[in-house]
């Protein structure tokens, strides 16, 4: 079984702005570039919709959201724990 590849954004601009300026058809541009010729349509179609933003990929703004929460909690433990050690070194008593 093959897996899925996958292409960045740059790349899909890339080739739906070759499509839009060449005098080539999407069957043979998608061939050059080693692509299905339905995707490169895709791409065309996604980027010329205006009402919604092109190549968002499968995430939603609210999972990026969570994300940047989680990595941020995290750094904010970390720093927690440090001035908890930070505290403990310098209270104790000299003997």
């Amino acid at each position: 079984m093959s897996t899925r590849r996958k292409f960045n954004k740059e790349f899909k601009n890339d080739a739906v702005n070759l499509l839009e300026s060449s005098n080539k058809t999407a069957t043979a541009i998608a061939e050059e570039l080693g692509i299905p010729r339905d995707a490169l349509c895709r791409w065309r179609k996604e980027l010329n919709d205006t009402t919604k933003q092109a190549f968002t990929g499968h995430g939603t703004p609210r999972d990026e959201e969570i994300a940047r929460l989680k990595k941020e909690n995290a750094e904010l433990k970390m720093e927690r724990d440090i001035l908890k050690k930070a505290m403990a070194i310098f209270s104790k008593t000299e003997k």
